[in-house]
């Protein structure tokens, strides 16, 4: 992906709101500050612990990357909790 994909791709997101489809199969958006659960244990959090979400980046490689706590974690250590 060269530059002017990417910028026409993130044109469209926001650092303050995440969809995500819920247990119901409806798509709901989840604004910032969001709670989210510990899946696996990563750096200094632990497994089960709930935080919250300040923002939602995506890298140039449009992995998706939540703000905790001043740090940045790859989505998948963590569950919704809607």
């Amino acid at each position: 992906m060269n530059a002017k994909q990417l910028l026409k791709v993130l044109k469209y997101s926001s650092p303050r709101i995440i969809y995500v489809v819920n247990f119901e199969n409806k798509l709901k958006a989840l604004r910032c500050p969001f709670k989210v659960r510990v899946l696996k244990s990563v750096h200094n959090l632990q497994q089960g612990q709930v935080l919250h979400v300040v923002r939602v980046w995506n890298t140039d490689k449009l992995d998706t990357v939540f703000e905790i706590n001043g740090e940045y974690y790859q989505y998948h250590y963590f569950d919704f909790i809607i």
